[in-house]
């Protein structure tokens, strides 16, 4: 497997050999928008609104020589040539979801030039899904987010579907102008009944059922920050 040896680490390892792969700042980003499927050059784009062309295009390449993205023309596309992960670089997908929700421990109120896009907030959902909490569990949910957005999970014994768009007849709806609030709720830092009752979320169902969700979908508590020297 080719790996860019302007960037190479000098190490035998496999940790520096996938930093080598997809260690470079956008890469990982790019592979994130790629594990829902095959997306065009705009596409990416759009979804990576910060990444200069340049940028973009330099990082594929990469991505296409050390075997984890190709090309292909697919007639259903209107513009015929996509990206898409390989088997190899498919593989990542677990990663990308333990490492997503080992992140999403250190977030906190979005900066006001942060976005959520709409890969990001299907595979938050994915990452933050505890199987283990939905065995015999029967429940459709439907999130807004500031009312530019719409995903929806179907949540069936221990399995989980996430999309794009609403559900018809979900049985909890979650309209949210403030993604903290909704990763508050996540994480235990703030109850379902507080959130609704300080308007920070707006449900159409029963809070019991925003409990529910906060169980099935969670992020576990923040790492405490460091107070001082550990001597071991």
């Amino acid at each position: 497997m080719p790996t860019p040896h302007t960037r190479a680490y000098g190490q035998f390892c496999g940790v520096a050999r996938a930093l080598e792969i997809v260690g470079e700042r956008w890469s990982l980003l790019i592979i994130r928008d790629l594990v829902l499927g095959a997306k065009r050059y705009d596409e990416l784009q759009t979804g990576l609104p910060k990444i200069p062309p340049s940028i973009l295009s330099a990082r594929l390449n990469e991505l296409e020589a050390t075997g984890v993205v190709r090309r292909r023309v697919r007639a259903e596309f209107d513009a015929g040539l996509v990206y898409e992960l390989t088997q190899y670089g498919s593989e990542l997908d677990s990663v990308l979801l333990d490492l997503g929700l080992w992140g999403a421990r250190s977030l906190q109120t979005p900066a006001a030039d942060e976005v959520l896009g709409l890969d990001a907030a299907i595979l938050s959902l994915y990452s933050t899904f505890r199987a283990e909490c939905a065995e015999g569990v029967q429940m459709t949910f439907e999130l807004h987010y500031d009312d530019r957005m719409i995903v929806h999970a179907l949540v069936e014994d221990g399995a989980v579907k996430v999309g794009e768009g609403g559900f018809p007849g979900a049985e909890l709806v979650i309209k949210t102008r403030h993604g903290a609030a909704l990763l508050d709720v996540m994480s235990g830092q703030l109850t379902a009944a507080d959130a609704v009752r300080s308007g920070k979320l707006a449900i159409e169902g029963e809070v019991a059922d925003l409990e529910l969700f906060a169980r099935l979908f969670h992020v576990p508590a923040a790492p405490e920050p460091a107070t001082g020297i550990v001597v071991r």
